[in-house]
């Protein structure tokens, strides 16, 4: 919700869990091996003999599969005699909605419930989970969509230590408001673009090394200003901008929290829409420069602000660069909104979705 790229840079970000869902059938095996077969998709079958990292399989589901199995298992959460799952899930592919997230929290959750109980926490598990798609699966991602994922409802988490991220639920009932929150699938692909997502955090620890810093969390915000020139020139320019952002977004994403927590929904919808200018002009995550005339997200947002005209605001979702746009659109006005969205990039591209209040769990 906000937040956008700050996680890595041990920031705040304001996140929520929705009710789109991966559900998995398990059963023990007694195989000591994890074989998961997803609706449409083949059998994934990870020999618990060898948790180690494979250069193989980077990029992978199985990458992650066994990535998960191998963090647990070094905080004591052994896997043990493995099992078997067939998963379904209605989470967008591809599409900026933490599919791999989300994937990543339903293992961690199925080997809390199958072997210990559900007693690992949601926030190991979702550490973990971060874990598995880093040194795995080869993605250098923060620690937001997997803690969303697994903690779930609307939470308020803050990095400084990512050790220990402080993890607030925020209490909001958007349809109190009479909004709807809409995200918009516009149909691009997230493949060939882990270089572009790459960049984002290493440009923006190039600028904090300027300070003798790892990340941008540790740095001064005045006295970034001040050395503006000699982060230019040892940096570059894009990461001076990216690093702007970084300093105005996570100072948004408290004051969404709390603007949200007051009651204040008027000043929560502007603070979305700084947060979608700021993400546009300066972090630069909303289409790839290896192919200039795919600009899915782009015209998401701007046929968006052209029909919303004050009826709601909108922003980049996720990631970026390819993917969704999020819009949160008065109740009165969702259909009229769906109707334009989906006549731009196709029937069922716009999704009206309500926050979840679950995160990982057991059903029965």
């Amino acid at each position: 919700v906000c937040g956008n790229h700050t996680d890595h840079q041990h920031g705040r970000v304001l996140a929520t869990s929705v009710n789109l869902d991966a559900i998995a059938v398990v059963g023990f095996n007694e195989e000591n091996c994890i074989r998961i077969l997803s609706e449409g998709y083949g059998m994934i079958t990870v020999d618990l003999a060898d948790l180690s990292m494979r250069e193989s399989e980077k990029e992978t589901t199985a990458a992650l599969i066994r990535g998960v199995a191998a963090g647990l298992e070094r905080l004591g959460f052994a896997t043990r005699q493995g099992f078997n799952a067939y998963v379904t899930s209605n989470v967008l592919i591809g599409a900026g909605l933490s599919s791999s997230a989300a994937f990543e929290v339903l293992v961690g959750t199925i080997i809390s419930g199958l072997f210990h109980e559900m007693k690992i926490d949601p926030v190991e598990i979702a550490k973990v989970a971060q874990y598995a798609e880093n040194e795995y699966f080869g993605k250098p991602c923060g620690l937001m969509d997997q803690t969303a994922c697994s903690v779930g409802g609307l939470i308020s988490i803050d990095f400084r230590d990512p050790k220990v991220p402080v993890v607030e639920k925020v209490s909001v009932d958007f349809d109190s408001y009479h909004y709807s929150l809409c995200i918009v699938d516009t149909k691009g692909s997230h493949s060939d673009l882990t270089d572009d997502y790459a960049q984002i955090p290493a440009e923006m620890k190039a600028a904090a090394a300027c300070f003798g810093k790892n990340v941008l969390r540790e740095v001064d915000r005045d006295e970034f200003m001040k050395r503006i020139p000699e982060v230019r020139e040892k940096a570059g320019d894009r990461a001076v901008l990216r690093s702007l952002h970084f300093f105005a977004e996570n100072e948004r994403a408290e004051a969404e929290a709390k603007a949200l927590s007051e009651d204040r929904f008027g000043d929560f919808l502007g603070l979305v829409k700084e947060s979608g200018a700021s993400s546009f002009h300066f972090l630069q995550n909303v289409y790839t420069n290896k192919n200039v005339q795919e600009q899915g997200v782009s015209l998401g947002v701007a046929v968006s602000e052209s029909v919303l005209d004050g009826n709601g605001v909108c922003r980049v979702h996720g990631g970026g660069f390819a993917g969704t746009i999020q819009a949160f659109v008065k109740n009165s006005f969702v259909e009229e909104y769906r109707k334009v969205l989906d006549s731009v990039f196709g029937e069922g591209s716009c999704h009206v979705l309500k926050v979840r209040p679950y995160g990982g769990i057991k059903v029965f």
